[in-house]
């Protein structure tokens, strides 16, 4: 339900994003939405991804077990529970219930990083044409949603995506090289990006991941200064 008391469907909900806005509850137990438009919107370059060397040889030699699309509803449930350094959520249960429909539909996506049969990390977002709009991040063990990051970009790069929106920028997505830009400048960025025919790629063959992560590391120590290739 929305903050002027209609119900919302997964429809409705498909055209607010492509118009810009985005839903947030004020709790996990409110049973109200709330549709945001901010000043600045945080958005991660797909061509200005930063790849630590550290994080790059993690993702080659890590034992965390990295997939998508392969148990939305109980990813989304692990976000939205309290945590020490979080012990509130903007995700509540209508939110949950209208992304779990639309990753029902093929429309809304998820990356999980499992340690054995426990989940132990991911992220999710909804897709739209090749925008797609990150929504939350979760990390029970060291790197868990840093490996999502990078395969989340890996997918999106490999299928032909040209807008990952982060929504706000936070410290921990600025150092993967997120930045804010004008409400004017993410408006004209996203009009192009939703009506652009990309391709979500659950699974992609391993080399294909393999060769986009040695992309990513390539591209990042051309931007890196010299001290820091050493």
């Amino acid at each position: 339900m929305s903050a002027r008391g209609y119900t919302i469907d997964p429809e409705t909900l498909l055209r607010a994003y492509r118009l810009g806005f985005f839903p947030m509850a004020e709790t996990r137990e409110s049973t109200k939405l709330h549709f945001l438009d901010p000043e600045q919107r945080g958005v991660l370059p797909l061509d200005g991804f930063h790849l630590t060397r550290r994080l790059a040889r993690t993702a080659r030699r890590t034992a965390l077990r990295v997939t998508a699309d392969a148990d939305f509803p109980r990813l989304i449930a692990l976000c939205a529970q309290p945590r020490p350094e979080r012990p509130e959520t903007w995700i509540n249960r209508e939110i949950e219930r209208l992304f779990c429909t639309l990753a029902a539909m093929g429309h809304a996506h998820s990356i999980e990083v499992w340690e054995g049969d426990r989940l132990v990390g991911g992220l999710y977002g909804l897709a739209i044409g090749g925008a797609f709009f990150g929504e939350s991040m979760v990390s029970l063990v060291r790197d868990a949603s840093k490996l999502a990051l990078v395969h989340l970009v890996a997918r999106l790069r490999l299928g032909g995506f040209l807008l990952l929106d982060t929504q706000f920028l936070t410290s921990h997505l600025s150092s993967f090289g997120a930045l804010e830009i004008a409400r004017a400048d993410y408006r004209a960025q996203l009009v192009v990006a939703v009506e652009r025919a990309a391709c979500w790629l659950a699974a992609p063959s391993a080399p294909e991941l393999e060769a986009e992560m040695i992309m990513l590391r390539r591209l990042s120590q051309q931007r890196e200064p010299e001290m820091e290739r050493i």
